[in-house]
């Protein structure tokens, strides 16, 4: 249990054995773009604890963000973090550090459905400058499961190998990502891994936040989309460092990124509500297809994920019961025609 940010913060970027075995093996230095957003912060402090661990001190980590928080910037500059203000929104990329190793963690989702060409130009447009500034370097790309269609909650999930079905603009534009980073890898060479997450728990947001907020607050929690999985956020941001290692050309290396259960979402309001003293409601009936991926291939290359869903829902109603902070950013995972 957490009793403050500071500890949930340390939790998160405190690296584990092997993510310190394959920072030692990692060249060069390391650059994040898209540092500040939601699970920025923490990638790049672990990123620079396990380099320390490694004996790889003189490696230096990039935290490349517009930087509009200057307290969340001043926090990793005092963690040795070489924090670097630009605008990925501008097409000139040639005053970035070079490096290595890239983690590409930019994305547009929310409000995207009002503005389609906002999400084409940050998840598909701004790509292909970055496939291009960074061709020589291996590249670790966030994607997202929401490229894969509704699928059978009895499936077991989308695999990789399946085709893709984006729903809406949004998952249209994140495929577009895909495309882009695999032109990179078949024309300039680059090596790039692309991540396919949905969806992250870091306490402060994630499915479990939205749906124990509407539990606590005595407001339904719509189960249509009656499944979902998720995984803890530290886990999720070790396997993208890891990942650097197994970027490939000409074909990159494609993994989906999330928990190993098909979470009941009806069932975890009710575990949830039990923590928190209260009575879950629920509304509608479990559709039978949901957005689901199959991650067999990263927990064999990767193990599974640190922290099981049980103590995830644990330790976000005790986050609740404490008053401790939300973002305030939901992630609408009920939505079902693809429109953010």
């Amino acid at each position: 249990m957490f009793t403050s940010k500071q500890e949930l913060e340390e939790r998160l970027a405190t690296p584990s054995a092997a993510l310190v075995a394959d920072a030692a093996r990692l060249e060069g230095d390391l650059v994040v773009l898209g540092a500040g957003g939601k699970m920025g912060p923490s990638l790049v402090r672990l990123a620079r604890r396990a380099l320390d661990a490694a004996g790889r001190g003189d490696a230096r980590v990039y935290a490349v963000s517009r930087w509009s928080d200057e307290a969340a910037a001043k926090a990793l500059r005092d963690e040795g973090v070489d924090v670097v203000r630009h605008d990925l929104g501008d097409a000139d990329l040639a005053g970035l550090p070079d490096a290595a190793s890239v983690v590409f963690m930019v994305g547009a989702k929310f409000g995207t459905s009002s503005a389609p060409y906002q999400a084409w130009a940050v998840n598909a447009a701004l790509p292909a400058a970055v496939a291009r500034r960074y061709r020589d370097s291996a590249i670790a790309a966030f994607s997202t499961g929401n490229v894969y269609p509704l699928v059978d909650v009895a499936s077991g999930g989308s695999a990789e190998e399946d085709p893709p079905g984006p729903v809406g603009e949004y998952a249209m534009s994140c495929l577009g990502r895909e495309r882009v980073f695999e032109h990179a890898a078949a024309v300039y060479g680059a090596r790039v891994a692309i991540l396919r997450l949905n969806y992250a728990v870091d306490l402060r947001y994630g499915v479990l936040a939205d749906i124990a907020s509407s539990v606590a607050a005595g407001e339904p929690v719509d189960v249509t989309t009656g499944h979902v999985n998720v995984v803890w956020q530290g886990y999720a941001n070790e396997v993208a460092l890891r990942s650097l290692l197994h970027a490939r050309a000409p074909e990159p290396f494609t993994l989906n990124l999330t928990g190993p259960e098909t979470a009941s979402v009806r069932r975890v309001a009710a575990r949830l509500a039990a923590l928190l003293g209260t009575e879950a409601r629920c509304d509608g009936g479990e559709s039978g297809t949901a957005l689901l991926s199959d991650a067999s291939r990263c927990h064999g290359l990767f193990g599974y994920p640190d922290v099981p869903l049980d103590t995830l829902i644990a330790w976000q109603a005790a986050w609740l019961a404490e008053g401790l902070p939300l973002s305030g950013k939901p992630t609408k995972f009920s939505v079902r025609d693809g429109r953010f």
